[in-house]
């Protein structure tokens, strides 16, 4: 995950980045003005950093070009405006900037930008194991046919963060009243979604259709146990 700094004077966008990009695993740093984002990005070098274009004291273009005259674009950066023209756009890009999002930004355009933007600027992949030392899926050692991408056969596993692995199908006992199959199935639905988005919410939400408060409520009435599909430690 990466290290972000998003840079804004409005209290509303900073909060609205944060907790999204939160919610993926990243580690956030804000700032409301360039004096801040400077001290910031000096103190923490970020992987990305997400520039508002009009802020009341040194506007986003300006702090770009500052940065990019003295060597400090280091990272990608993203401009973001809710008045912003092609004009202004094309200027950003001129002086570094890899992207630019308008404001009301969409939670859609906002990830794949992100994402974008660090894989252009991950470091390379570590080189293929060796001949003769093959990789092998959980299905292929365990006997049982790979699963399809869509993750409908019984071999269909994802790691869940406890250790365990969570089938992407599994029997369940129809012999009982509806509600409580139905409400079995459910459970077992999120966990895996839980599981292959590594805890984040977000994501979740986007694949089932819910909104976050929702999909909230609807876990905690399932019992679904939050703390296991987060992130590392913390996450």
């Amino acid at each position: 995950m990466a290290t972000i700094l998003v840079v804004d004077d409005e209290l509303g966008i900073r909060a609205l980045l944060s907790e999204i990009l939160s919610d993926e695993g990243h580690t956030i740093e804000l700032a409301e003005n360039a004096t801040q984002a400077r001290a910031a990005r000096e103190r923490m070098r970020p992987d990305l950093v997400l520039l508002d274009i009009w802020m009341p004291d040194v506007d986003g273009v300006t702090l770009l070009k500052e940065w990019g005259g003295a060597g400090l674009l280091t990272m990608p950066v993203i401009m973001m405006s809710g008045h912003g023209t092609i004009d202004t756009a094309v200027e950003a890009t001129k002086f570094g900037a890899i992207a630019f999002l308008e404001k009301p930004i969409t939670l859609q355009k906002l990830l794949r930008a992100v994402e974008q933007a660090l894989v252009k600027t991950a470091p390379p992949r570590p080189a293929p194991a060796p001949m003769g030392m093959p990789s092998y899926s959980r299905a292929e050692t365990s006997g049982l046919p790979a699963a399809p991408s869509h993750g409908v056969s019984l071999s269909g596993h994802l790691p869940s963060s406890g250790g365990n692995a969570l089938a992407s199908e599994q029997s369940f006992e129809l012999d009982r009243p509806l509600r409580e199959a139905r409400d079995a199935f459910e459970k077992s639905y999120f966990e895996f979604h839980l599981a292959k988005e590594n805890g984040s919410m977000t994501r979740v939400a986007e694949k089932t259709g819910l909104e976050r408060t929702h999909l909230y409520r609807k876990l905690k009435q399932l019992g679904v146990d939050l703390s296991r599909n987060k992130r590392g430690a913390g996450g």
